[in-house]
C-alpha cells in the first residue's frame, strides 16, 4: 500500500508542482499584500539559505548546473530513446520543478510594492530642462571621478606601487580576467550593505557576486548579468567593457532583496555605486547613470547630447566607443531571439513596456535628483 501511494505521488508530482506555481503567481497578483508579505518574511529566508550554500563555491553554481543538466539530458534521452513516455514524463518533472523554484524564488516578487514607493520617490513627467540639468550634473560627476582615478593611477605608476590596479582596469577597454572580476565583487557587497543602512528594505546578507566562467553565453544574449533564482546567485559578464561591471554587480545583487523589475534594479545599482566608498564603483555608477540619462536626452535634443559628450575626458569617450564595439560584434539571430524572449518574459511579469522598461530608470533618477536638491 505504501509503495502504491509513493508511486501515485511520483506520477502526480509534476501536476502538483505546476498547480502550486500557478496558485503562487495568482495569489501574488490578486491578493493585496500577499507579495509584500512573502517578500518581507518568506523570500529572505529562502534566499538567505540558498545564497549561503551556493556561496561556498567561488564558481557560478547555476552555470555548472546548466552544463551538467545539458549533459545529463543528452545521456538520458540517448539511453531511453525508445521510451518516449518516460522521456516526456521526466521532462515534465524537470520543467515543473524549475517553474516551482522560479515562482517562489523570484516570480512572486514582481508583484510587490515598487522600490520607488518604498523610497518615497515621486515619479512624474519631467521637462527637457530638468533632464538636461540631470545630465549636466552627471557629466561633472563622471569627469570628477575619472580625474581622481587617473591621479591615483599616475601616482601609483610614479611610486612603483604594487597596490590595487583597479583604476587602470576600470578605466581600460580590455576585458577583465576571471580573478580580476572576482576581486571586484567584494566591494559590491560592501556598497549594497552601505545602501541598506539608508533603505532598510535593502539591508541584510549579500553573497559575493560571481563572474560567469564562459561569459560568451551572456554576451551573445546581449546580457551584462543575470540573477539565478534557482541558486540565489548574482552572476555577471566579465568580458564586457570594465566600467559596466560594478554597476552590474549591484544591479544583480538588488534582485536578492526581491526587487525584480529591471528599471528599479538599474536604479538601485546606480544608488549603491554613487554612495559606495569605492571610487571605482562611484565612477561606474555615475557613468552608467550618464548613459541612461543622455540616451533619453539624445532623443529630445541631439545637440545638447553632443555638447555634454564633448565635456567628457577623451579616455571616457574611448571606453564608451569600445563598449559599443563589444556589443555590436554579438548582434545577430541569437541576440534578436534572446531580446524577444526577454521582452516576452518582462511583459509576462507585469512590465508592460517589455525591454523598453529599462529606460524607465531615467524617471527614477530624475525623481531622486529632485528629491536630493
Amino acid at each position: 500500500m505504501k509503495r502504491d501511494y509513493k508511486r501515485r505521488f511520483i506520477i502526480w508530482m509534476p501536476a502538483v508542482l505546476f498547480f502550486c506555481s500557478v496558485a503562487g503567481m495568482a495569489a501574488a497578483r490578486e491578493i493585496d499584500g500577499f507579495a509584500d508579505w512573502y517578500g518581507d518574511y518568506v523570500y529572505p529566508m529562502i534566499v538567505g539559505i540558498l545564497s549561503r550554500i551556493c556561496g561556498v563555491l567561488s564558481v557560478s553554481v547555476v552555470e555548472i548546473g546548466l552544463y551538467l543538466l545539458i549533459i545529463a539530458g543528452i545521456w538520458y534521452i540517448v539511453s531511453h530513446i525508445r521510451q518516449i513516455k518516460k522521456i516526456l514524463w521526466t521532462l515534465a518533472c524537470c520543467v515543473s520543478v524549475l517553474l516551482f523554484l522560479y515562482v517562489f524564488n523570484c516570480g512572486i516578487n514582481y508583484s510587490r510594492t515598487p522600490f520607488s514607493t518604498v523610497a518615497g520617490l515621486e515619479i512624474r513627467e519631467s521637462s527637457q530642462e530638468e533632464l538636461y540639468s540631470l545630465c549636466s550634473y552627471l557629466t561633472d560627476q563622471v569627469a570628477g571621478a575619472y580625474e581622481e582615478l587617473e591621479r591615483r593611477e599616475n601616482s601609483a605608476a610614479e611610486d612603483g606601487s604594487s597596490g590595487t590596479n583597479w583604476p587602470s582596469l576600470i578605466l581600460g577597454e580590455e576585458p577583465l580576467t576571471w580573478k580580476e572580476a572576482w576581486q571586484l565583487g567584494e566591494a559590491g557587497v560592501k556598497a549594497m550593505e552601505k545602501l541598506g543602512e539608508i533603505y532598510p528594505s535593502l539591508s541584510g546578507f549579500y553573497p559575493r557576486p560571481k563572474p560567469v566562467g564562459v561569459s560568451w553565453i551572456l554576451s551573445v544574449q546581449q546580457l551584462s548579468g543575470i540573477y539565478s533564482p534557482f541558486t540565489a546567485e548574482a552572476n555577471f559578464n566579465r568580458q564586457m567593457t570594465p566600467y559596466n561591471i560594478p554597476h552590474t554587480i549591484c544591479h544583480e545583487l538588488s534582485h536578492l532583496k526581491g526587487f525584480m523589475r529591471e528599471d528599479e534594479a538599474n536604479f538601485i545599482g546606480y544608488l549603491a555605486c554613487i554612495f559606495a566608498d569605492s571610487l571605482e564603483y562611484r565612477y561606474s555608477g555615475y557613468l552608467m547613470g550618464w548613459i541612461y540619462a543622455t540616451n533619453a536626452l539624445y532623443e529630445e535634443n541631439p545637440e545638447a547630447y553632443f555638447e555634454l559628450a564633448g565635456r567628457l575626458p577623451d579616455r571616457v569617450n574611448r571606453a564608451l566607443t569600445a563598449n559599443n564595439r563589444f556589443w555590436d560584434q554579438y548582434e545577430g539571430k541569437i541576440a534578436e531571439a534572446a531580446t524577444q524572449a526577454n521582452d516576452t518574459y518582462l511583459k509576462m511579469n507585469n512590465q508592460e513596456e517589455g525591454v523598453k522598461s529599462y529606460g524607465r530608470v531615467v524617471d527614477l533618477m530624475l525623481a531622486y535628483y529632485r528629491f536630493s536638491l
